[in-house]
């Protein structure tokens, strides 16, 4: 079926508050008015004026619209209708001569475009269901993670660090030779056989040891006497020397 058995649907686009002035970009849109989108896109290619840039995002979002919400081919549509209206007027002072002020004003336009589409013109094919692959992947994952589940949240796994702590308690059990208690008996045995000779060797030492302190403290505090003595003489000396 054509489009023309069907009812034309109207696309429209609108850019509002463009900073530039409404006489500016009329001149550019009367250049694409009636012509179809892609002879337009050519036009404002090779349009100097800056303008042009402007009407050119203001058409490609009608195209976008149309092949978006209407599933419309782009290259068949037309401009049926395009026209700037006056914005808003951003109004400036400049100071002149003689203390006066000239008035300085920033225009602002609405630029709208409205496409319709060509006698014959197309409707863009369905996209593709993609439904089955969807599910295939989707039971791909949830396989995946049944998997995975057992061997990180099972009840008892054991974790990096006690993994860690288990290998080495087996290593040092085997690294411990057995026969070392073996070599530690003869040991013992042979302390046992020294201990009660150093007891008797002490037992022999003590009471000599117990006579030498008490001769040595007597024959000290002689000698510390007779050291006091010519101190004390001095003393009595320089005593009676003063008085």
């Amino acid at each position: 079926m054509t489009m023309t058995e069907l009812e034309r649907p109207e696309v429209r686009a609108v850019a509002k508050w463009v900073r530039i002035s409404p006489r500016k970009a009329r001149l550019v849109v009367d250049h694409i008015r009636g012509r179809t989108v892609p002879e337009a896109r050519t036009v404002l290619a090779f349009t100097t004026r800056a303008a042009a840039r402007e009407v050119e995002k203001v058409l490609r979002s009608a195209v976008a619209n149309a092949e978006a919400n209407h599933e419309l081919l782009g290259d068949d549509l037309y401009i049926s209708e395009a026209h700037v209206d006056d914005g808003l007027i951003i109004k400036r002072w400049k100071p002149r001569a003689r203390g006066r002020v000239a008035r300085i004003k920033k225009r602002t336009c609405h630029i709208t475009i409205k496409l319709s589409p060509v006698d014959g013109a197309r409707r863009l094919p369905p996209a593709p269901v993609m439904e089955p692959e969807v599910e295939e992947i989707d039971e791909a994952v949830d396989v995946v993670e049944t998997e995975e589940a057992p061997a990180t949240e099972s009840v008892g796994a054991l974790t990096p660090e006690e993994q860690k702590a288990a290998e080495k308690s087996r290593r040092t059990r085997t690294a411990t030779p057995q026969a070392e208690p073996e070599a530690e008996e003869p040991q013992a045995e042979a302390e046992e056989v020294a201990e009660p000779e150093a007891e008797v060797a002490e037992e022999t030492v003590e009471p000599e040891a117990e006579d030498k302190p008490e001769a040595e403290d007597k024959e000290d505090k002689k000698e510390a006497r007779k050291r006091r003595a010519p101190r004390v003489r001095r003393k009595k000396r320089e005593e009676e020397t003063e008085s």
